[in-house]
């Protein structure tokens, strides 16, 4: 997890805060050269493409440097401070060369596992090496920088880097590569280190950008100035009438996720319209109950309930698209994601094992997710495994909409304004209060009868609330 330079300093490393996340950008730092810090101490905060994420220091010393300011993008892997430790023992073998250092593995006992905190995170002690790219589990000494971590992956299936090299290239690239058909081993690298970029990857799926693909350097200076995405702003930019904001952490993966569910994802988008006023009474009675105070009591509240009846009624629409094994995988469990829009971009936390809550459990864990994402606190962890997701457009007033699939899942349900609107109710108008639903889904593996049925169910729960007890 850190490397000894000397008897008493010790290097913090940029530790993978996520699932094969290469880069994290230093949002804050929290303390400063000469400030004293312990074990488990919050340093700094730094933000993935995930998530924003604050990360604990592993022992007790003194700040000596901050090696990075705040708004830099650090690789993984990368020392980021280093702080002066009393009583540091010296390495057991100075003598053993740097290379060999960096490819052996921490000691498990040397771990550092703060109390108090979020768990240790995946990925502390990452060795660095020339290229950019995380160094896989299992790394071996005598093959060093990128073709370490190429050999630590061909091991587990009995292949040698001279039978099967692996280009180089970020989990996003290689998506993009899937969904064009593209084959990673014949597209000519241009970013730092030999990896594949996005701009790589379109030209070799474009027949008329394959020549110039072909003609671009295989490898690019080691210099941060010379990458392509520090070029200039064009001429013409008026810096006094316009702004350019650089695309980075959360924004930038949830712009790429979107991109690949809307052209991966054939969608279908289904709307109903509905009286919610019996839902709104009922939330109204449960603020006063005593089993719900002390929680979050709201209209999502009970259309989440409603969904997730709706759901058990047909379990075939909480499913996923297996892609590489051409299957339909039905989910027996519901992680329902809630789609929160934060100062940092759209997230999608969601709430483990949903399916298996009381009202007042799932007014806990609505509390609380939303209260960590407006934080900007919301794990990695909690972002991952999601099968169906609620978006809440009525909040800011909106009717409707036609949501995006959240990638891997089979719908979506967009809820729009509750309005106090003209109703028929009971052969008369009258003023009901009234709201649309829309229910996005993945038309390969959800028929337009299955999605109807479940949009369907979630408006007439609304409509009388009393089918909670007697449909849940």
């Amino acid at each position: 997890m850190t490397t000894m330079t000397d008897a008493s300093v010790r290097e913090f490393k940029m530790p993978d805060v996520g699932e094969g996340l290469t880069e994290a950008e230093i949002l804050k730092w929290y303390v400063q050269p000469g400030d004293t810090v312990t074990d488990g101490q919050v340093v700094c905060e730094v933000e993935t493409a995930k998530a924003a994420v604050e990360l604990p220091i592993p022992y007790d010393g003194v700040v000596r440097e901050l090696r990075f300011p705040e708004g830099t993008t650090v690789d993984v892997g990368t020392a980021i401070i280093t702080v002066a430790v009393a009583g540091a023992a010296a390495p057991e073998a100075p003598e053993a060369p740097a290379e060999q250092q960096r490819a052996e593995p921490a000691p498990a006992a040397e771990e550092p596992k703060p109390e108090g905190r979020q768990p240790v995170l995946v990925g502390y002690g990452v060795a660095t090496s020339s290229t950019k790219r995380r160094p896989r589990k299992g790394p071996q000494a005598d093959v060093p920088g990128p073709a370490q971590a190429i050999q630590a992956e061909l091991n587990g299936h009995g292949a040698t880097l001279a039978e099967k090299p692996r280009p180089l290239a970020k989990p996003p690239v290689r998506k993009l590569a899937k969904d064009l058909g593209v084959d990673l081993a014949s597209v000519t690298p241009s970013g730092p280190d030999g990896v594949i970029t996005r701009e790589d990857v379109h030209a070799a799926a474009a027949p008329s950008a394959a020549e110039p693909a072909a003609q671009a350097p295989t490898a690019a200076p080691a210099a941060p100035a010379a990458a392509p995405a520090a070029a200039a702003p064009p001429a013409s930019y008026d810096t006094a009438r316009e702004t350019r904001v650089p695309v980075k952490g959360v924004r930038k993966a949830t712009a790429q996720a979107m991109v690949g569910s809307a052209f991966t994802a054939p969608h279908v988008t289904e709307f109903v319209t509905v009286d919610v006023t019996r839902t709104m009474r009922l939330v109204e009675e449960l603020k006063q109950d005593k089993d719900m105070q002390g929680l979050r009591v709201n209209p999502l509240l009970l259309i989440a309930k409603a969904l997730l009846v709706a759901i058990k009624r047909n379990p075939e629409i909480n499913a996923s698209w297996d892609e590489a094994n051409q299957e339909i995988v039905l989910k027996h469990y519901v992680n329902l994601g809630i789609a929160a829009a934060t100062p940092r971009g759209l997230i999608v936390p969601n709430i483990k094992d949903a399916h298996d809550k009381t009202l007042p459990q799932l007014a806990e864990a609505l509390g609380e997710l939303v209260t960590t994402a407006r934080e900007g606190k919301t794990s990695p962890a909690a972002m991952q495994g999601g099968t169906v997701t609620i978006t809440n457009v009525g909040v800011f007033g909106v009717d409707t909409g036609t949501p995006l699939l959240n990638p891997g899942e089979s719908a979506i349900l967009a809820v729009g304004a509750i309005k106090l609107q003209p109703w028929v109710h009971k052969g008369k108008v009258k003023p009901r209060q009234v709201t649309t639903l829309a229910l996005s889904f993945d038309h390969r593996l959800v028929d337009g009868e299955l999605g109807s049925k479940v949009l369907a169910d979630v408006a007439a729960i609304l409509e009388q609330p009393k089918r909670l007890i007697t449909w849940g």
